[in-house]
Formats: C-alpha cells, structure tokens, sequence
C-alpha cells in the first residue's frame, strides 16, 4: 500500500476545523477506516494501566477505539468534530464526549490516561510540544499518555489536512521534555513497521 492510501486509511480528526464538519467528508472517512481499530494498542495500554481508569481519547472519531477501550475504563471521547461527536451520540445517547482539540484540550477534567490512535500526527513538532505540555496538566498524579503515530520521515498536506511521521529517537527527544517514556515499540498496521507506540508517564 503506497503513502497516499496509507494516510487516506487513517486521516483523522486535526484536520481543518470545517473538514469534518461535513456530513460527505465524515462518510468517507467512516468507509475508508471500515475494519482499522487500536485494539493492538489498546493490548499494550492493559500492561500500564489498571481496570476501570479514566481515560480521554483524543480524535475519536466514530468511535470505534472508545469503544474498546470503554470495555475495561471510563472513558471519554474526544474530537474537534461536533459532526463526529453527533453521530456517535446518536447510537451511544449516554456516551461522555468532549469537543476538543488536541493541541489546547480546554477541559478542566482529569484523567488517568490520554490515549490517541495516529491523531497527532495532524500536529508539527511544535504543535505536538505544545499538546504533550497541556496534557501533563489535564493528567491525574501517576497519570500516563498512550499514542501512535506513523513511521517515518515525511511531512505533507492533502487536501487541507497536514501530516507529519516520526521517527523513535525524534518522540523519546519530545515526550522526554514532560514525561518518563514507558514504552517506544515499532509495530505493523499496514506495512511492515509502518507504526510508533509511545506509552509515557507524567
């Protein structure tokens, strides 16, 4: 699979603030994402964090990863869509979200863990410095964050939406600012070692 279908699979929710807002784009990008879900991540997090923890997700989306993750914590989704966060309300009325972008995160709640699953990827360096800084205060004490990105050295835009892949040695160099880095694992989800999982604690 080329770089181009690689992000199209996974454009999520730091795009343009209109981008999903519209009910077109949000159809697409539930077609497109059919089947893709953290639950290989999510496995990981089960080794840092306890049953029944609070966590925030950033950049739900349709919510298939808060779905997951709702089945051992108390979760809370999130994302810059209000389209996302509508639809979602639709099938889960009692769902907790949050509308909330993912550089400033203006709640006043805390969470045990902040999870998010190639979202921050839409962030620059500088944006993602920022974000990790605001979450360390949006974090209970001991709190930890858990994220993936995509693998690599690119740095694009399509169709209004921005992109930026990681190297490890460049997140430890970034988490390491605010947090103790638990975990820096290469894995697969498309293409071999296509992906970077950081858990790391405050």
């Amino acid at each position: 699979m080329g770089t181009t279908e690689r992000i199209s699979v996974k454009a999520m929710d730091q795009a343009p603030e209109n981008f999903y807002e519209n009910s077109k784009n949000v159809d697409e990008y539930i077609k497109m994402a059919k089947g893709y879900d953290g639950k290989e991540i999510i496995d990981k997090l089960h080794g840092f964090l306890g049953k029944n923890a609070s966590v925030l997700e950033l950049g739900m989306g349709p919510g298939v990863d808060l779905e997951l993750l709702s089945q051992q914590y108390e979760a809370t989704g999130s994302d810059l869509s209000q389209e996302f966060l509508d639809r979602y309300l639709q099938k889960q009325p009692e769902a907790d979200v949050l509308l909330l972008d993912a550089i400033h995160l203006n709640t006043d709640r805390t969470f045990d863990c902040i999870y998010s699953n190639k979202v921050l990827h839409h962030l620059t360096l500088t944006e993602l410095e920022k974000s990790l800084l605001h979450q360390t205060l949006r974090l209970n004490e001991g709190g930890i964050v858990c994220h993936s990105f995509w693998k690599g050295n690119e740095e694009m835009e399509m169709k209004g939406m921005y992109f930026k892949y990681h190297e490890q040695e460049t997140l430890v160099d970034v988490f390491e600012m605010n947090y103790e880095v638990l975990l820096c694992e290469v894995y697969t989800e498309l293409e071999e070692n296509d992906s970077i999982l950081v858990i790391a604690k405050a």
